[in-house]
């Protein structure tokens, strides 16, 4: 995926109304005055920064929730650490689509459980900090992509026969999730608000882009 690239600045948190200060006097004397806004992040990259930090939580959450069991998702009792199995609820539960008898497969397994909550814990972290939101975007629209398929959103039924209650035959929230991790990389949205412009500076990743 093609990534935006920003001319490079000094590293850190940008906020609101910090202008640049002219290059030399002349600037002024010559009568054409930098625009208030030059160099400093607009409402655009502050919403693209908002999105970000939404979503990044949304990941991690879920990761700490099947983890520890906080009570949401998750009843107390049933977490990860308590011996409880991250996909096995999910998985198992498939009744639709191509994929169905795959995923019952899955269901449960040590790797698939590990996969699934390191995916959580490396978007969610990647997000909250506004680094390597390329392998984020990648990891998390892999992630949609799957869930995407074990929901079936084109089904009218289930395998019994019953409704499944599908809203719509395609766009269902997965998608919607996949496109934002695309967006947020593809705007370089770690940039303000996130350590996206450190991350960018540090050597191997000048060297690897991929990794930006």
């Amino acid at each position: 995926m093609a990534v935006h690239e920003h001319p490079q600045r000094s590293p850190g948190f940008y906020l609101p109304f910090r202008r640049m200060r002219t290059a030399s006097s002349g600037t002024a004397s010559s009568g054409t005055a930098a625009p208030a806004h030059v160099g400093t992040p607009g409402a655009q990259a502050y919403a693209f920064a908002s999105l970000r930090l939404l979503t990044g939580f949304v990941f991690l959450w879920a990761f700490l929730d099947k983890t520890f069991g906080l009570g949401y998702a998750t009843p107390s009792g049933r977490s990860w650490l308590d011996g409880g199995s991250p996909t096995k609820g999910f998985l198992g539960s498939v009744a639709a689509g191509p994929m169905r008898s795959t995923f019952h497969s899955w269901a449960g397994a040590a790797w698939a459980d590990w996969l699934f909550m390191l995916g959580l814990l490396g978007i969610g972290v990647a997000l909250l900090a506004g680094v390597a939101l390329r392998l984020a975007a990648a990891a998390g629209t892999l992630m949609m992509a799957l869930m995407w398929m074990a929901e079936w959103p084109p089904a009218k039924h289930l395998a019994d026969g019953s409704a499944s209650m599908s809203a719509n035959p395609f766009a269902d929230y997965h998608l919607v999730y996949a496109v934002a991790l695309i967006a947020l990389a593809a705007a370089s949205a770690g940039d303000a608000l996130g350590l996206g412009r450190i991350w960018a500076r540090l050597p191997l990743v000048r060297r690897s882009r991929w990794l930006r």
